[in-house]
């Protein structure tokens, strides 16, 4: 019941931070009508230039050129390694439970409603809890990009 509590919740929170974001782009598109788009129209596509099992389903610009919004989703127990990306990214949780993680910091769970801000250049790991997938709202300040943070290589002796 609880669940079903957070969901109910999750669907305004969504809608409220769409409509922040996306009249500013339609405006700025010269957009003069209403997009609507049920859930079940949502055509979902791999993320590109991403580790495998990312979908997403783009509601305005471009992830492969420039900013984007977008609802994506990670399959249960995704993960990825520490990373940068080269836009900020606001992103609000729809379902399921995000783990964000910062180096030296405990990680962080996110559930339904949760808001986070990732800034362009920041390393940080990301996992979605085994229990569900994940779904959220994103909108990205520049095209997609995910940068692997490896250790420093030893020198060959």
């Amino acid at each position: 019941m609880f669940t079903r509590r957070i969901q109910a919740l999750a669907l305004p929170v969504l809608v409220l931070v769409a409509a922040a974001f996306l009249p500013q782009r339609a405006e700025a598109a010269g957009g003069k009508s209403f997009v609507a788009k049920p859930a079940a129209d949502m055509k979902w596509v791999a993320l590109p230039d991403a580790p495998p099992g990312p979908m997403l389903s783009v509601i305005s610009g471009d992830p492969k050129k420039g900013a984007y919004t977008a609802i994506e989703k990670f399959p249960a127990g995704f993960s990825a390694p520490l990373h940068t990306h080269p836009a900020s990214h606001k992103i609000v949780i729809i379902s399921g439970t995000w783990i964000h993680g910062e180096p030296g910091k405990p990680d962080v769970r996110l559930g339904p409603g949760s808001y986070l801000f990732q800034p362009a250049g920041q390393k940080h790991s990301t996992a979605c809890d085994a229990a569900s997938e994940c779904v959220f709202f994103i909108d990205s300040s520049g095209k997609f990009g995910l940068n692997i943070v490896g250790e420093a290589k030893k020198p060959a002796k």
